[in-house]
């Protein structure tokens, strides 16, 4: 099903982080009917460095397409601010959604861009923005695609300023609206109660961050359709990491940490091995006269 498919139906779409064909895999295996492709968690497993904008326009591509040269899931995909002008956006949309991508979703932040939820953040004008909603549906191939636009506004010009922004952004015509780093509740109900009956909006669950930790039911009751946890596998596994290496390193094995780790056999149940190496088997030896 495609994403806009997937908001149809009853319920908020929760489409849990991910930043490689492994976690993409793992989160379909699990239940996922979506997944999120978050550009901090790219940077964060690629380069072991922040998210403040080193990570590429290839960098992210490279990624999408080995995750959906291995999964079939929709994904929504982190594409910044486009990776520059207007021509940039429409470049990214076409490279993406060539890649597979189910919704991209664009920010309005200038350069250097940064998380969400950190501070110092700066933004483009509201009119360059709607240059790029508008280049970014003009570049699309198919209106399953969907173009998602963010405005970073709540924590630079403010909460009315974001609102403004966001029905600039609607108006232009994106898909989905997603307002960042909303700071309570009250400012939540106060974006829904605006824009939920007229477009979806996303909701970004960032432990530790600016915007209270909601459940999806209770997301989805405030008048959200997206809810997304874009960071938490990355903040789940980089702690399991360091209990691991600790282990290791002190007990010289990893018997200790046995029955939290998959062994040899556990991951290659998962990666599906033998049913990769019985599709080789069809192409191994063919008679060139048959």
């Amino acid at each position: 099903m495609t994403i806009r498919e997937l908001m149809g139906n009853e319920g908020i779409l929760l489409a849990p982080g991910i930043y490689d064909a492994l976690s993409g895999l793992i989160a379909t295996q699990t239940g996922a009917k979506a997944v999120y492709l978050s550009g901090a968690s790219i940077a964060y497993t690629r380069f072991g460095r922040s998210d403040i904008g080193l990570v590429s326009v290839s960098e992210v591509h490279d990624t999408l397409a080995a995750i959906t040269d291995r999964i079939e899931t929709p994904v929504i995909v982190d594409a910044d601010n486009g990776f520059g002008n207007a021509l940039n956006v429409q470049r990214t949309v076409r490279y993406f959604e060539r890649a597979g991508a189910g919704a991209i979703q664009l920010e309005d932040q200038s350069f250097p861009k940064r998380c969400g939820h950190l501070d110092g953040k700066k933004l483009v004008s509201c009119g360059e923005m709607v240059g790029k909603v508008k280049a970014a549906l003009d570049a699309r191939q198919s209106d399953d695609t969907l173009i998602i636009a963010r405005t970073d506004a709540r924590a630079v010009e403010g909460l009315e300023a974001a609102l403004d922004r966001a029905e600039a952004y609607r108006e232009a015509g994106a898909d989905v609206l997603f307002i960042e780093a909303p700071q309570s509740i009250d400012e939540m109900r106060l974006l829904c109660d605006r824009f939920a009956s007229r477009v979806p909006l996303l909701a970004n669950m960032v432990e530790g961050g600016k915007t209270p930790i909601k459940s999806a039911d209770d997301l989805a009751t405030l008048g959200y359709s997206i809810a997304i946890f874009p960071g938490g596998a990355v903040r789940a596994i980089s702690r399991h990491l360091q209990a691991y290496y600790n282990g290791l390193l002190s007990d010289g094995n990893n018997a200790a940490f046995a029955d939290r780790m998959h062994d040899f056999n556990g991951l290659n149940e998962i990666i599906e091995t033998s049913a990769l190496l019985e599709l080789g088997k069809n192409y191994e030896d063919i008679d060139s006269t048959d």
